[in-house]
């Protein structure tokens, strides 16, 4: 069999783009050790060019943030006809928005804390005060501000005094404009991946996530030692299957494909609730999916080498 040629996308011009091209060395050097032949291509004004030229057997996108999930990236795959690993165009412009997200899992008969969001131009259309009050009143506090898009939970805030509410707004407007405004769940807080085996979708041992700070934010999500890690999670059998199920319909009733990390929070009273999904999930050193993919008893090299074989026979 003639060695297969990878294009490895990281990088980009989101937010997200360090931790993106981290993903990307680190799944380049693991697809090698398989035996594939990889280039490592950012998304910038060559890549079409790159991608006309250097015909790819399969390109993998491990981009986080903006081009890379939102399926700007995947539709231009699809029109040049390059066969790649990861969720559709189509199934990118599903997930990647969060309350359309929890809508759908909500639909579906899934807990997801409650929410609200609203965009910039509300607040200043309305008086910001008096729509920040009625937040309070609706979801009560503590509660969580993110973006309705993005990832690597930068923008994020846990709000526990209302005072601190304009301040908190004003950040994560830096990172969108618009707002996702969530009620605090307290819980075990898990990342639950999904590989696609076998013409199935399967959940990996889930990673129980404990942050030093009490909050898994951006800085404890890629700074080593401010997170403690255990996988699989401190669950009981019944909570861990329950968990895995999420995944396993959110990869599903979102259009999910080959790859996927669902959110959840698992409360004091063994409810499981439904945060977000990853679509291009993160792959550094302090990433729960290769910690999964390793308890799994596989090697993040074979599950994306897998992948990569199975793209290229889908767009056969």
């Amino acid at each position: 069999m003639a060695e297969r040629t990878v294009a490895v996308l990281a990088g980009g011009l989101s937010h997200e783009r360090d931790i993106s091209l981290r993903s990307g060395r680190r799944l380049s050097a693991a697809l090698r050790e398989e035996g594939l032949a990889v280039e490592e291509w950012d998304t910038d004004a060559g890549l079409l060019e790159r991608l006309r030229s250097g015909s790819p057997d399969a390109a993998i996108v491990a981009l986080h943030g903006g081009e890379g999930e939102n399926g700007s990236v995947q539709t231009v795959l699809e029109m040049l006809g390059v066969p790649f690993v990861g969720t559709s165009s189509q199934g990118c412009r599903r997930a990647w928005d969060k309350p359309t997200a929890k809508a759908v899992l909500e639909k579906a008969g899934f807990a997801t804390p409650d929410w609200v969001v609203l965009p910039h131009s509300t607040f200043r259309e309305l008086g910001a005060q008096g729509v920040l009050d009625a937040m309070v009143e609706r979801l009560g506090l503590p509660l969580i501000l993110k973006p309705d898009q993005g990832g690597s939970a930068l923008g994020m805030q846990v709000v526990r005094d209302a005072a601190e509410l304009p301040a908190a707004m004003v950040n994560c407007f830096a990172y969108g404009d618009t707002v996702l405004a969530e009620r605090f769940v307290d819980g075990v807080e898990v990342a639950v991946a999904v590989v696609e085996r076998d013409g199935a979708a399967e959940a990996l041992p889930a990673v129980e996530i404990v942050p030093e700070s009490g909050i898994y934010d951006y800085t404890a999500r890629y700074t080593a030692g401010l997170t403690d890690f255990f996988t699989p999670a401190r669950l009981s059998d019944e909570l861990a299957k329950a968990v895995g199920e999420l995944a396993v319909a959110a990869h599903r009733e979102l259009g999910l494909r080959d790859i996927s990390r669902t959110d959840a929070m698992v409360s004091p009273d063994g409810t499981v609730q439904f945060l977000e999904v990853g679509l291009s999930p993160g792959l550094t050193e302090t990433s729960t999916v290769p910690m999964a993919v390793e308890a799994s008893g596989a090697s993040l090299g074979a599950v994306f080498a897998d992948l990569v074989d199975k793209a290229i026979k889908r767009a056969e």
